[in-house]
């Protein structure tokens, strides 16, 4: 089992090695090797372990945002073909990231976390959430087939539900909300499904119509929202039978996917997290003085670096709030804990379906 100290030395070494690849001549990132030019310091020598990329400033997401997908192509891939991903775009322009193997990547590590007692191999999945841009429509069904599956979808517009019931008209979300269950059902009817990945305010309407407990599904990935304890206690205890398993995750297209704890009614049905170190880390700062943890415990804004050969961002500031987790032995790193939408405990944010 891999020590904390352990595991520090495998962060500093693998940002040792993304920022000697991004900042490189030969194979940089031609956003950041521009970005280079500008500052009194060279990455490449300045930059030993983890702590020392808080000489970078926090990232600026809307980078992201415009058109110039040329400037995140690291030289080191010039001439791959490539996938343009999109984030939800839930605050305007969606946030954009190129990806060659990152996607895949991503899936197979997190592929080791499912338990095969309820995600079994050789299992058919049916993924309820959104397609087009979004990397999750490919990674779920990728997820199925590393593990000997298969993958049947219900296309979800998660941009065009989000305006409906951010604009006041609930009475089309709820029409579009229905549509998009009985294209579930329609699966589920014809087609033996095992494995679900859905999101939190589907899965209970899915129940609803599909009595989820008394289902041949034995494993559900759901993500997309965040969920309070009081939901996972609902349906783990009232809506999903014993021989189903809620798996809850949290990530995005920035970040990759981050699995959690085991889900336990002696821990108040918390949702812990923990990243895909050493590819993406997550700290929990101080809203106020974001070069600063909050204290193990600690309520804060969510901190993401991804460092991968692909995608290298430092410091960005994530629109969530979490409980800042202690290490553990499956997982010797910080995790994230009740991760929810930033300010969401001060006003309700209108969050759709996914």
């Amino acid at each position: 089992m891999t020590t904390a100290e352990e595991m520090r030395e495998r962060l500093d070494a693998h940002v040792r090695s993304m920022v000697a690849w991004h900042f490189s001549e030969e194979t940089g990132t031609p956003f950041w090797l521009a970005w280079a030019k500008e500052q009194s310091f060279d990455p490449r020598s300045s930059i030993r372990g983890f702590s020392d990329l808080l000489q970078f400033p926090h990232f600026d997401g809307d980078v992201l945002r415009s058109g110039d997908v040329d400037q995140f192509i690291p030289r080191g891939y010039a001439g791959k073909p490539y996938r343009i991903f999109e984030s939800g775009g839930s605050t305007g322009v969606p946030h954009r990231r190129l990806s060659w193997n990152d996607h895949r990547t991503d899936y197979d590590a997190f592929s080791k976390y499912l338990p095969k007692s309820h995600f079994p191999e050789g299992a058919t999945w049916l993924m309820v959430g959104p397609t087009g841009p979004r990397r999750i429509r490919l990674t779920i069904e990728y997820l199925a087939q590393v593990r000997g599956g298969r993958c049947f979808h219900v296309d979800l517009d998660a941009r065009w539900a989000r305006t409906l019931m951010v604009s006041g008209r609930h009475e089309q979300f709820a029409d579009y909300k229905a549509h998009i269950l009985k294209q579930a059902v329609s699966i589920l009817e014809t087609t033996p499904i095992q494995c679900l990945f859905i999101t939190p305010s589907l899965l209970e309407g899915l129940d609803e119509l599909w009595p989820l407990g008394e289902s041949a599904i034995t494993g559900i990935m759901c993500g997309g929202t965040s969920m309070t304890a009081q939901t996972v206690r609902f349906l783990t205890e009232e809506v999903l039978g014993s021989q189903t398993r809620l798996f809850p995750t949290y990530g995005n297209t920035l970040m990759g996917v981050a699995p959690s704890l085991p889900i336990r009614a002696e821990d108040g049905f918390q949702l812990n997290y923990y990243p895909p170190v050493p590819r993406a880390v997550l700290r929990v700062v101080n809203p106020d003085d974001p070069s600063t943890l909050v204290d193990y415990g600690q309520v804060g804004r969510v901190e993401l670096t991804t460092l991968t050969r692909e995608f290298f961002m430092p410091r960005y500031l994530e629109r969530d709030e979490a409980i800042r987790l202690e290490p553990c032995a499956e997982y010797p790193y910080d995790g994230v804990g009740q991760v929810r939408p930033l300010g969401s405990t001060d006003a309700p944010v209108a969050e759709g379906v996914y």
